[in-house]
Parts: C-alpha cells; sequence; structure tokens
C-alpha cells in the first residue's frame, strides 16, 4: 500500500488528506471549466446529420476499437433505443472535430424499455430504487457513452509503442490537453442537463466500478444499485436523480456544470 494511500486510511490525517485532495481538486477544476469551455463545447445532435456524426463516433469506439459489436458496412454504429433517445457530442473548437458521444434513452410508455432493463435487469438488487416503482416518463438511462482515442491521450503517453490515436503535440497544444480527461466528465454533465430539462427524475446507468469512484472525487455520486456483472466487461448498476446530482458537485466542478448546463439548454428545445 502507498503511502497517500495509508493517510488517507488514516483517521484524523485522512480526514484532513482527503480535504487537501479535494481543495487541490476543486482549484484545478476551476481551471479545467476556463480550458473546457475554450477548446470543447457541447453540442445536442438536432438533426439527422448530427445523429450520423453520434452513430460514427460509437462504431469508432465499440466497434473498429474495442470490438464491443460487428463492423458495419456503413460505419455507423446503432440500436433499436436510439429511437426512443436524445444525443449529445462534444466538439474540439479549433479543429471542428466532434471528440465524443452520450445518449440519454428515455421510457415514454410501458413497451419502451431501458437498455438496463433489457439486458441487466437481474443486477439491480436495491429493489426501493427499481425502475418499477417509477413513472415510466421520469426514468432514463445514460448509456453508449465513446470518447476517441485521439481524445483519450495525455502527452505523457506519447512513447514509443503506444496505442494508435495518441495525441500529436504537434496537432494539440498542452493547453488543450489539459482538458480532455474531462471529456467524459462533460458528457455526463451533458446528459445530465438533457435529463433534467426533459422531466426526468430517476437515471440509470451501468459502469465500471472504478469509473464511478472517480465520480465522486468531482461529486457525481452514483448509488450502486447491484453487484458488478460482466458486461462489455465488469460494469455495476448505478443510480442518481436531479437532487442527489446538484446537492453534492464540487465548488470547483459546478463551474464546469454551469458552463455546460448554459450550452444544452440553448440547443434543447430544437430537440424536442
Amino acid at each position: 500500500m502507498g503511502w497517500t494511500k495509508k493517510l488517507l486510511n488514516t483517521p484524523m490525517v485522512g480526514d484532513v488528506t482527503k480535504k487537501l485532495v479535494s481543495m487541490k481538486v476543486n482549484h484545478d477544476a476551476k481551471s479545467i471549466a476556463e480550458h473546457f469551455t475554450k477548446f470543447l463545447q457541447p453540442e445536442v445532435a438536432t438533426t439527422q446529420a448530427l445523429k450520423d456524426e453520434v452513430f460514427k463516433i460509437r462504431h469508432n469506439v465499440y466497434c473498429e476499437e474495442l470490438a464491443f459489436e460487428e463492423i458495419k458496412e456503413e460505419g455507423k454504429e446503432k440500436d433499436e433505443f436510439d429511437d426512443q433517445s436524445i444525443f449529445t457530442m462534444i466538439k474540439h473548437k479549433p479543429s471542428n472535430v466532434y471528440t465524443s458521444c452520450v445518449r440519454v434513452v428515455r421510457a415514454q410508455n410501458k413497451n419502451e424499455l431501458l437498455p438496463i432493463e433489457k439486458y441487466c435487469l437481474a443486477s439491480i438488487q436495491d429493489e426501493s430504487l427499481h425502475p418499477k416503482n417509477f413513472k415510466r416518463n421520469e426514468i432514463c438511462e445514460i448509456s453508449r457513452l465513446a470518447v476517441k482515442s485521439d481524445f483519450r491521450r495525455r502527452a505523457t503517453d506519447n512513447f514509443k509503442g503506444s496505442a494508435v490515436g495518441a495525441i500529436s503535440e504537434v496537432t494539440y497544444s498542452e493547453t488543450e490537453l489539459r482538458c480532455f480527461p474531462f471529456i467524459a466528465i462533460g458528457l455526463y454533465m451533458a446528459a445530465a442537463t438533457m435529463a433534467i430539462n426533459t422531466g426526468i427524475n430517476h437515471v440509470y446507468v451501468m459502469m465500471e466500478p472504478r469509473l464511478a469512484r472517480s465520480m465522486k472525487f468531482v461529486g457525481i455520486k452514483f448509488i450502486q444499485i447491484g453487484d458488478a456483472i460482466e458486461y462489455h466487461g465488469k460494469r455495476a448498476p448505478y443510480y442518481i436523480n436531479p437532487n442527489i446530482f446538484l446537492e453534492n458537485l464540487t465548488p470547483g466542478f459546478s463551474a464546469l456544470y454551469l458552463s455546460i448546463r448554459e450550452d444544452i439548454c440553448k440547443q434543447l428545445p430544437k430537440s424536442n
């Protein structure tokens, strides 16, 4: 066990250390918010052309890179839940390239299931937070989050033998690289905005427990409602609602959320 982990697990000392870590995260987050808005912009997929961009990103990540799905001849990854979904992407402003995407799957009636209900219902063990307890038009699932490999690499990953798609320092500046690791967080914030502004009160997501733990550092506290299962890797079912999301978001990352919310809210009416 490293010394940092030992400190975090030591009573009193651990509490102080955690506060210091939180303070640093918040300080860095304010800077990240500034860089994020300078180089990146969320964009709701309000047209078929933009939705096609979403499907292309998903194909690149889910089919070509991760091989979770078969390669499609048209280069677009789509499924049965897309017809009941709203989508957003994050665009890299200088290059006008879309870096990533996520969708919010809604259930307007009893015939429309969420992906978690169709494929992972048995994994939900917390009966109090089971989707069946809530109105169908008030539940949703955040799914198909995908970030292109180019935007998951930091400058330190540019070593011999690194994966194809590592960011080239010639193409992207050091300043830009600082906000790329927060693209996934930005996607969740964009998805949260879309959910809250379309009347959703209960949100589900299947994710790696490691990612859920990382989200706690910024105050996005997903509640695990079941054990991890094998579903494109080890993933567990999680729940969150607008109150939990808004009340726990750390001050530093609130700046990022407010910026993303402003951008998304300007676009959402066009997607309804």
